[in-house]
């Protein structure tokens, strides 16, 4: 359905429009002037994220998303509603009285009225903050705002109430404990003095100290000499294999020195042999050269090896000395430690005693302080005034949304009255009943295209128009 068909259904019935429209709207606006008034009054409080001026730590739970939605809860419990009816006073109150006694429900007065105040009392926290809105409703205006006030004080008190009584159990609690961890401090402090007495000993004696880095000296000495005496050890069957690829003997520079003479000497017996042949004077004497440095060299090979065995000697002996004092400073450490061990223990038993129980007076002093506390971390930011003006119900807004609503009403029954009994209202209405093809479409009286035509085409229209009805 075209916007044009839906306005000429509407132009055609707008008597019945105009009906329904006008009764749903002096309905809505007859009702909302008979409703009683309802008064809103707001009040707000912040929770405070400082640390707690007693333990210097931020408040448990704060920065949790929850923390928020569980002081909401706290405001609408029992215990508030509750503590709101007896800091009014709302008991002694006659007419309230009245009315309970007069529904007979079962219960307390208090557990009546507390369950009422809940019901006209709402929490809404802000967003992304740490403030919450009390919001209470009243056919009074001073009785919202009175509520409102009175419901955000009761929950601070509460919010007291339940980081001081805790406290409170805590700080007896920690004082019997101190009490026996002063009994055992005590205790074991008289036990270690007794030892002490007994075996003439000091458990802060430094010769513990001194011993044991005596003993670690030595210990760093045997490793280094356990080494030397692996190396020269090798070394030494490294010479009973072959003393000519010995390191010692290659580095030795004497040996180098005959072993060039000897390499001379044997070049120079080979070049005379060549030349004179083996009985040759000069050949002779060549060659008891040759064999007198290759002796000097045999010799002072076997010298130095004979100089590793004697550093492996002297190192292995270094070694057993070395290890024997090793052996005699750790039965000494032994011993101290011996005598040592009875009187730590007596001391640890004493420090942890002594740790023990300041600990526990930590805790108790502050649990003390805790439980004398007059500050809670919910402070009053905003105090609840009397509303001016009603918030229900709104005659104004109920007025336009009844208009508004009437008014699709009114087209609704007019679209389905329209279907019921369809009408022939335009051009297309005659091609959907008649399966004829349309010619032209007559201007009706009255229309500016009727006006443009000349006369003569208007009277011969206006007689077309007569002859078609009648």
């Amino acid at each position: 359905m075209t916007p044009s068909k839906l306005m000429s259904i509407v132009r055609a019935r707008w008597s019945l429009v105009l009906l329904v429209v006008l009764l749903t709207t002096l309905t809505a606006l007859g009702v909302s002037l008979v409703l009683p008034k309802r008064y809103i009054a707001t009040a707000s409080v912040v929770i405070d994220a400082k640390p707690d001026p007693v333990s210097a730590l931020i408040y448990p739970g704060l920065a949790s998303p929850a923390y928020m939605n569980t002081q909401v809860d706290v405001i609408a419990s029992d215990r508030v509603a509750l503590r709101v009816v007896r800091d009014l006073r709302l008991t002694e109150v006659p007419e309230l009285r009245q009315q309970w006694q007069d529904q007979g429900l079962e219960g307390t007065m208090e557990q009546w009225l507390a369950e009422g105040l809940r019901g006209n009392m709402e929490v809404k926290p802000s967003k992304e903050s740490n403030v919450l809105m009390v919001t209470y409703k009243s056919p009074a205006p001073q009785v919202a705002a009175t509520m409102a006030n009175a419901f955000v004080k009761a929950y601070i008190a509460t919010t007291l109430d339940l980081r001081v009584e805790p406290a409170r159990q805590y700080a007896g609690y920690f004082d019997q404990q101190a009490k026996t961890a002063l009994e055992k401090l005590d205790a074991a402090r008289a036990k270690l003095s007794a030892y002490e007495r007994e075996h003439g000993i000091l458990a802060s004696d430094e010769r513990m100290d001194i011993e044991t880095a005596r003993l670690s000296e030595l210990s760093s000495q045997l490793v280094n000499l356990q080494g030397l005496s692996s190396e020269s050890g090798s070394r030494q069957g490294a010479a009973a294999r072959g003393a000519e690829q010995l390191p010692d003997v290659l580095a030795n520079p004497v040996v180098s020195q005959l072993k060039a003479d000897l390499s001379r000497a044997e070049a120079q017996l080979q070049q005379l042999s060549t030349r004179y042949g083996d009985n040759h004077p000069q050949v002779i004497e060549a060659k008891a050269s040759v064999a007198d440095t290759r002796s000097k060299l045999n010799a002072e090979m076997r010298r130095v090896t004979g100089a590793v065995g004697v550093t492996n000697s002297i190192n292995r002996q270094r070694e057993a000395e070395t290890r024997a004092q090793l052996d005699a400073q750790r039965e000494k450490v032994a011993k101290l430690k011996q005598a040592r061990d009875d009187a730590g223990g007596l001391m640890r038993e004493a420090e942890s005693a002594q740790r023990a129980y300041e600990n526990i007076t930590t805790r108790l002093n502050q649990t003390s302080l805790e439980s004398q506390a007059t500050q809670s971390n919910v402070n009053l930011l905003t105090e609840a005034t009397p509303p001016r003006a009603p918030a229900s119900p709104r005659v104004g807004l109920n007025t336009g949304l009844a208009f508004v609503a009437g008014l699709i009403l009114a087209i609704g029954i007019a679209l389905l009255l329209e279907l019921r009994d369809r009408k022939v209202r335009d051009a297309d209405d005659v091609m959907a009943v008649l399966p004829l093809p349309m010619l032209g479409v007559l201007p009706a009286p009255g229309k500016r295209q009727y006006n443009a035509l000349p006369s003569a085409e208007r009277r011969l229209l206006g007689h077309a128009t007569s002859r078609g009805a009648a």
